[in-house]
C-alpha cells in the first residue's frame, strides 16, 4: 500500500511540472485571443491617416484602391455596374493645390470642409438664375404652343367682319331682340322667336336689369295686351324670368301696370299654355314682394284664382295656385318670426307684410273648402301641396275643417291607402320613405282636428 501511494504522489508531481500550455484548453484560448488583439492593433496602424496612400486623381474617371486617401475636392463616385468607388478631378485648381500641399508633406485632412458659406451663397444664387432661365424658356415655349392653338381676338374680328358677322354684347342681343319684338314689320313667327331667344338672357339678373334700364321691360309688359294668345303668354313668361328674386324689376313691372295686366288675362278665357306662363309670371311678381301682395288683394286676385280653379279643363293649374298661396302664408309666417328671433328684417319689410290680410281673405272667400276638396287629386305630388297648405290654413280654418264631413272621409281613405304603402316601404328597408312623410302629414292633420 506505501509502495502505490508513493508512485501515485510522483506522478501527480511530474504533471504539475510540464508544460502547461500542452494540456490546458483555456491557455490556448486565452493565446489565440492575444493573437487576434494583436493583427487588429497592427491593421489599425496600417490604416492610420497618416500614413495612407495617397491617391492623385486625374481627369478620367481610376478605380480606388481600399487605404487610398482622396485630395480634397476631388469627384468620387460608386460604380454601381463593378461596385468599385472611383475618383477624378473636380476643380482644376483646387486639386493642383492640394497636390502641391501633398508633395510638401503636409497631412491630408479628409473632413475639411472645402467650401465656404459665400461660395454656398454664390452656388445658389447661380442655381436660382438657371431655374429662371428654365422657367422663362418653358413659359415662352408654353406661349408659342398656346399661340399655335388659338388665334388672337382681333384676327378673329377682321374675319367675322369679312363674313359680316359681328360679336354682339348680352346688352346689345336684348336690344336687337326687343327691337324685332316691336317691329310692327315683323311676323307673329319672329316675334315669338325674339321673346323665346330674350327669355334665355333675362334669367341673369343683371341682364334684367339691363332690360329694364333701355326700356326694354316696359315694351314687354304691353305686350301682354297683344290680341294673339301666343305673345301675351311668351311675353308673360320673359316677365317671369325677369320677376325670378330681382326686386328692382319687380318694383319696375308693379309700377308699370304687370299686376293689373296678368290678373286680366287669368280672368278671362284664354288657352290653358297661355295661363300657365301667365300664372307663372304672377308667382314670379309675388314672392318675396309684401307690396304687391297688397295690390294683388286690393285688385281681387284671390277671386281671379278662385275662379280660375273651379274653372272646368284647368285641373291641372289648381295645384300651382295652392302652392302659391302656400308659400305666400308661409312666407309671412317665417319674416314674423325671424323678426322676433333674430331682428334680421327691416322694419320697413315687416310693417309690409302686416299689412298683408292674406288669411282672412281666404276665409271669406272660400279657400278652406276649396283647398279641402283638392285632396282628391289622384296625384301623391299634388295630395303632399294640397296637405301641406291644409296645415298652413289649420289656424284659420279649424273650425271649418272639422265640420266639413267630406274631408273626414278623404283624410280617412287616405290614412288608410298610405298605411299600406308606408308598410311597403318599410319592408323594402326605408326608414324614413316619401308615403311615410306623407302618413305622417295625415296623422298630424286628424289629431289637429279631434
Amino acid at each position: 500500500m506505501l509502495l502505490g501511494l508513493l508512485m501515485a504522489f510522483c506522478f501527480t508531481f511530474c504533471l504539475s511540472h510540464q508544460n502547461p500550455n500542452k494540456f490546458a484548453l483555456t491557455s490556448l484560448e486565452k493565446s489565440s485571443t492575444k493573437e487576434s488583439e494583436k493583427k487588429a492593433t497592427k491593421a489599425e496602424e496600417e490604416l492610420d491617416t497618416e500614413d495612407l496612400e495617397v491617391f492623385y486623381p486625374t481627369q478620367e474617371w481610376q478605380a480606388l484602391r481600399p487605404g487610398q486617401a482622396v485630395p480634397a475636392g476631388s469627384h468620387v463616385r460608386l460604380n454601381l455596374q463593378t461596385g468599385a468607388r472611383e475618383v477624378k478631378l473636380q476643380h482644376e485648381d483646387k486639386s493642383r493645390n492640394n497636390l502641391k500641399e501633398l508633395k510638401k508633406g503636409k497631412r491630408l485632412d479628409i473632413n475639411t470642409n472645402t467650401y465656404t458659406s459665400q461660395d454656398l451663397k454664390e452656388a445658389l444664387a447661380k442655381f436660382k438664375e438657371g431655374a429662371k432661365m428654365e422657367s422663362s424658356k418653358e413659359d415662352e415655349a408654353r406661349q408659342a404652343e398656346v399661340k399655335q392653338l388659338f388665334r388672337p381676338i382681333e384676327e378673329l374680328k377682321k374675319e367675322f367682319d369679312e363674313l359680316n358677322v359681328v360679336i354682339e354684347t348680352d346688352m346689345q342681343i336684348m336690344v336687337r331682340l326687343i327691337n324685332k319684338f316691336n317691329s310692327s314689320s315683323s311676323s307673329l313667327e319672329e316675334k315669338i322667336a325674339a321673346l323665346f331667344d330674350l327669355e334665355y338672357y333675362v334669367h341673369q339678373m343683371d341682364n334684367a336689369q339691363d332690360l329694364l334700364s333701355f326700356g326694354g321691360l316696359q315694351v314687354v309688359i304691353n305686350g301682354l295686351n297683344s290680341t294673339e294668345s301666343l305673345v301675351k303668354g311668351y311675353a308673360a313668361f320673359v316677365l317671369g324670368a325677369a320677376f325670378s328674386s330681382n326686386p328692382k324689376v319687380q318694383v319696375e313691372a308693379i309700377e308699370g301696370g304687370a299686376l293689373q295686366k296678368l290678373l286680366v288675362i287669368l280672368a278671362t278665357e284664354q288657352p290653358l299654355t297661355t295661363k300657365k306662363k301667365v300664372l307663372f309670371a304672377l308667382c314670379s311678381l309675388l314672392r318675396h314682394f309684401p307690396y304687391a301682395q297688397q295690390q294683388f288683394l286690393k285688385l281681387g286676385g284671390l277671386q281671379v284664382l278662385k275662379d280660375l280653379v273651379q274653372e272646368r279643363s284647368m285641373e291641372a293649374l289648381a295645384v300651382r295656385v295652392v302652392t302659391l298661396l302656400y308659400d305666400l302664408v308661409t312666407e309671412k309666417m317665417f319674416a314674423e318670426e325671424e323678426a322676433e328671433l333674430t331682428q334680421d328684417v327691416s322694419p320697413e319689410k315687416l310693417q309690409q307684410y302686416r299689412q298683408v290680410h292674406l288669411l282672412p281673405g281666404l276665409r271669406e272667400q272660400g279657400w278652406c273648402e276649396i283647398t279641402a276638396h283638392l285632396l282628391a287629386l289622384p296625384e301623391h305630388d299634388a295630395r303632399e301641396k294640397v296637405l301641406q297648405t291644409l296645415g298652413a290654413l289649420l289656424a284659420t280654418c279649424r273650425d271649418h275643417y272639422r265640420q266639413d264631413p267630406k274631408l273626414s272621409r278623404m283624410l280617412a281613405i287616405l290614412q288608410a291607402e298610405y298605411q299600406v304603402l308606408a308598410t311597403q316601404e318599410l319592408q323594402e328597408g326605408e326608414d324614413k320613405g316619401y308615403f311615410q312623410e306623407l302618413l305622417g302629414s295625415i296623422n298630424s292633420l286628424l289629431r289637429e282636428l279631434r
